[in-house]
């Protein structure tokens, strides 16, 4: 009975085969046997908020679109390695993967910086139109290729806040000789400016901030920044965050493990960083209002930015994407991309939104 039930099926699989042959399909015999397992170094903890949940829900979502093909198993922070050295391990082949953002890695090349946050830059919806429709994806690939890093698009979340401080600012002079962790691109705006910035991860910003080793800090949104504790130290938050009106989250692969997968496990893996993408923006947007209405039942001081502050900030930020264009190759290449995209783009922003 056994072998002619194994007849049987063979037969099946024949059939089955020459049908959609003729049709001009094809089954990949490997794609239903072959199990993966990366190992994913993660930026962020798993209890952070968005910066680290959309990580756990991305490997939960690609065991479930696989049906347990591809596993993307997430390790929490030093796990593995220090966040800050999951570049140089994918790089190396020594790390499977990693949960993080573009902007971490701007020692490597400042260009990284454009695919994470940009300051006075797009929104999450203009972001992603030039990412996925404007070229930017193109030449993500290109700047990740050139170190041996695939890299998929994984994630994005709404404007973030522009800082704590333990007193009020009110003009450029207050934010000069202060020491400031800040991020990506609006770190060089704010040295611009005379700030002296440091690039401290998630875990390490309270402790610097409550031992006074730093005087103010940026990091997230209020739910995250809630979550983190800051406003038991500061107690003066501003918005918005010009720095990064939105910001962009990725999924790092080794190339030589990218290049090992299948067509069908690629996809997995696209379309799963592609629902963090709606993830990431709508529960964004949902949890603010709430975190904000606690940060103000404990003594917090929501300000925003006098148009007389933010009109400095962006000449000096112009200043910079001038110096960095003329200085970097790959970062005028983006940098003149983005651009171009937002000049087209702004006819319909302004005719198409309230």
């Amino acid at each position: 009975m056994r072998i002619r039930s194994l007849l049987k099926t063979t037969a099946m699989a024949f059939v089955l085969g020459g049908l959609l042959g003729a049709t001009g399909l094809t089954v990949d015999a490997t794609a239903a046997e072959k199990r993966v397992t990366l190992k994913m170094g993660s930026a962020f903890p798993s209890k952070l908020v968005q910066l680290g949940s959309l990580g756990v829900s991305l490997s939960k979502k690609v065991e479930r679109i696989s049906g347990g093909n591809v596993r993307l198993k997430f390790f929490e922070p030093h796990a593995l390695v220090p966040p800050l050295e999951m570049f140089d391990a994918i790089a190396a082949g020594s790390l499977d993967a990693a949960w993080s953002t573009p902007g971490y890695w701007v020692g490597k090349d400042e260009a990284f910086a454009l695919f994470s946050a940009v300051p006075f830059g797009p929104s999450a919806g203009e972001y992603g139109a030039w990412l996925y429709y404007g070229g930017g994806k193109e030449l993500m690939d290109e700047l990740y290729g050139q170190h041996g890093i695939k890299s998929v698009p994984c994630g994005v979340i709404a404007p973030e806040a522009s800082g704590w401080f333990r007193k009020e600012i009110n003009s450029i002079d207050d934010l000069k000789g202060l020491k400031m962790r800040f991020f990506g691109m609006g770190a060089k705006v704010m040295e611009k400016i005379g700030v002296s910035t440091q690039l401290i991860a998630g875990g390490d910003i309270f402790p610097a901030l409550e031992r006074g080793s730093i005087d103010a800090t940026e990091y997230s949104m209020p739910a995250i920044d809630l979550n983190l504790g800051f406003y038991q130290v500061a107690k003066h938050y501003y918005f918005p965050g010009w720095h990064q009106q939105a910001t962009l989250f990725d999924l790092m692969v080794s190339k030589k493990k990218w290049d090992g997968l299948s067509d069908v496990q690629k996809a997995q893996l696209e379309v799963a960083c592609g629902d963090n993408f709606r993830e990431g923006l709508a529960e964004g947007e949902a949890i603010q209002g709430k975190a904000l209405a606690e940060l103000k039942s404990k003594g917090v001081t929501i300000h925003r930015w006098s148009p007389e502050i933010l009109g400095e900030l962006n000449e000096a930020w112009l200043e910079v994407a001038g110096e960095l264009s003329a200085s970097n190759p790959n970062f005028k290449k983006v940098w003149d991309s983005l651009q171009t995209f937002r000049g087209e783009y702004a006819i319909w922003r302004d005719l198409g939104y309230l």
